[in-house]
């Protein structure tokens, strides 16, 4: 069975992850490394072991051959870099959001359909063990027809949260609940309702954000609805990042850690009915703890593996991330106008930048939060 030969555009955090876990699997060759930071790309060459190391991308893949390019940079880079890789003709994997700006996120995908390759966007949680367990739940009928979902962040400042982790939550409710068709949000900034004045520019190039605390409505087909909290906190809290389903006959639990069943639709409190049962983790046989590689990122590798061997797109496409971005969007405009957003939206401009200028203002203040 083919060897996909991947290479590495940025040594950095997200990047290192990323490599460990091709590096892990027995299907992928970790081929070449590519940074602008002579030291950072040296070091991690060094530990993982790879001597193909490159400055310049278009040289890297030329010289190189791979199947896949990883993009695991700052979020405001994504377009330029993945629309000079896709030049190639090659398969990429970009860090989530997948662009900063929805104009952007259409245009790489308009460049990927042109060279007919593939994009995946790394929304690793959609793919991993406990999504799985939530899906063959499903598929078994414990809890019937999903009906409703809900969805919270662990307590990030609410525009920053929506483009970090809230990018992530909205990709794991699709997969349940199908396309969004509209949404409808409330922001609040200071417990008043976020004004123009309360937008900024987000760190890690994440874009444009604006609310602390976000409360949106999502609107699905056959009468499915979900809600998405991204509210601050005085401090983050790990134990609110989570997903449910609600069935008709049972409800689903998400974290990171697990999956959870409870076989009836409704909470009763009386000691008996109110019990979730941990649902059995789909194993992946050929993971091996030991090479260093996390779980949900060797998952994401396994998922393009098979999703090449079978001419499709990963679970975590493009398609999907684009999905993911119109909502998000969506949720903001939503927020600002006070008005409900049916998607996809016709304008891609991005709507808190058009608010701004609507009220005079010209470009968002840069802001930093913390993101862990």
């Amino acid at each position: 069975m083919k060897t996909y030969r991947v290479a590495l555009l940025g040594c950095g955090g997200r990047g290192r992850a990323a490599a460990g876990a091709y590096q892990a699997h027995p299907r992928t060759q970790l081929a070449a490394l590519c940074d602008l930071d002579p030291k950072r790309l040296n070091a991690l060459g060094d530990v993982l072991g790879v001597s193909a190391r490159f400055a310049d991308l278009d040289e890297m893949i030329d010289k190189t051959r791979p199947d896949i390019v990883i993009v695991p940079t700052r979020t405001d880079l994504h377009a330029e870099l993945c629309l000079r890789v896709l030049e190639h003709g090659v398969h990429i994997e970009v860090e989530k959001p997948i662009c900063a700006e929805l104009a952007e996120a259409d245009a790489v995908m308009a460049k990927a359909r042109a060279r007919g390759v593939r994009v995946a966007v790394h929304h690793q949680s959609r793919v991993d063990a406990p999504i799985r367990a939530l899906a063959r739940a499903i598929e078994e009928g414990k809890i019937g027809q999903v009906r409703y979902g809900y969805a919270s962040c662990q307590g990030l400042h609410g525009g920053y949260g929506l483009l970090y982790i809230g990018t992530h939550l909205l990709n794991n409710l699709i997969k349940f609940t199908g396309p969004c068709r509209s949404v409808s949000a409330i922001g609040l900034t200071g417990g008043r309702p976020m004004a123009p004045q309360d937008v900024y520019a987000s760190a890690d190039g994440m874009g444009i954000a604006a609310g602390e605390r976000l409360t949106a409505t999502l609107h699905f087909d056959n009468g499915v609805s979900a809600t998405l909290l991204q509210h601050l906190f005085p401090r983050t809290d790990a134990a609110a990042y989570a997903m449910e389903l609600y069935g008709t006959e049972g409800r689903l639990f998400w974290k990171r850690s697990g999956a959870w069943w409870l076989p009836q639709p409704h909470f009763v409190p009386d000691g008996e009915h109110d019990r979730w049962q941990a649902l059995p983790l789909v194993p992946l046989e050929h993971f091996d703890p030991a090479k260093g590689a996390e779980p949900d990122d060797y998952w994401f590798a396994e998922e393009y593996v098979q999703a090449l061997d079978q001419g499709r797109d990963h679970e975590c496409s493009g398609e999907a991330a684009l999905h993911v971005m119109e909502i998000m969007m969506g949720i903001f405009e939503s927020a600002a106008y006070g008005v409900r957003v049916a998607l996809p939206q016709a304008r891609r401009d991005h709507p808190l930048r058009r608010w701004r200028e609507e009220a005079g203002l010209g470009l968002p203040e840069k802001r930093t939060f913390a993101s862990g």
